[in-house]
């Protein structure tokens, strides 16, 4: 697989929607994870991250223009343990709490499928990373209909062990904006992973569109001793 420029991925689609990136810093020495929403409704622009534990939840920006808030209000952000779970919807708490009671990443994500939003069907994306003892391995996953049809879903989950030193993945909802809006195809893109996290929360938040970029999470986590640091870059600011 080739490597792609994340930060053209980004700048020449207008709505990828929202999106997970996973992977290890250059020096190898940094668990990486970025998690950011787009917006094209009022409902979807009016929100905010905001920290919650160790991890993140979505938040309205202005609660009196707040309209539907069944996909868009939830955690994207959960640890547990030395797992931090990421993901675009309520299916964060799916995988926290199957995983409580023993069951893997896969299995945790086989009681839900894509989004009940008509046409679209938005894609279910999530991941995880492992992080302990030294070790790290993560994993990814996207739910989406079979082509549009709400009775048929396709899970796929895909699996890095002791992932190499500058890469990632990343996946994100659509391929790109649209009417209904089309799914993200194949399997997440081979993409590079600097050591600055500052330069790295920079380049995505700049890439993203102006006009429909909401929120950026942004997550670096000591592979040796499981401290992290983390920065989160809002649109609407409090």
């Amino acid at each position: 697989m080739n490597m792609l420029s994340l930060e053209q991925e980004l700048k020449q689609n207008s709505y990828p929607g929202r999106g997970i990136v996973i992977g290890r810093t250059a020096d190898g020495s940094k668990a990486v994870t970025a998690y950011f929403i787009m917006g094209r409704s009022v409902n979807s622009r009016n929100r905010v991250f905001v920290e919650e534990g160790e991890g993140i939840r979505t938040e309205a920006f202005d609660a009196s223009k707040l309209e539907d808030p069944s996909l868009i209000i939830y955690a994207p952000v959960r640890v547990s343990g030395n797992r931090t779970i990421v993901t675009n919807g309520d299916q964060t708490d799916t995988v926290y709490e199957g995983m409580e009671k023993g069951l893997t990443f896969e299995q945790s994500l086989r009681s839900r499928e894509f989004e009940p939003d008509a046409p679209n069907y938005t894609p279910r994306i999530s991941g995880i990373l492992y992080v302990e003892n030294g070790s790290y391995r993560y994993e990814m996953s996207i739910l989406k209909s079979n082509n549009g049809d709400a009775g048929s879903c396709s899970r796929f989950t895909f699996s890095y062990e002791n992932p190499k030193a500058g890469e990632g993945h990343f996946i994100h909802t659509y391929m790109h904006d649209g009417t209904p809006l089309p799914s993200f195809e194949g399997e997440p893109k081979l993409v590079s992973i600097p050591d600055d996290m500052d330069a790295f929360a920079g380049m995505l938040w700049d890439s993203l569109n102006e006009e429909n970029k909401v929120s950026l999470f942004v997550r670096y986590i000591d592979i040796a001793t499981g401290e992290c640091r983390t920065k989160i870059i809002n649109k609407n600011q409090k």
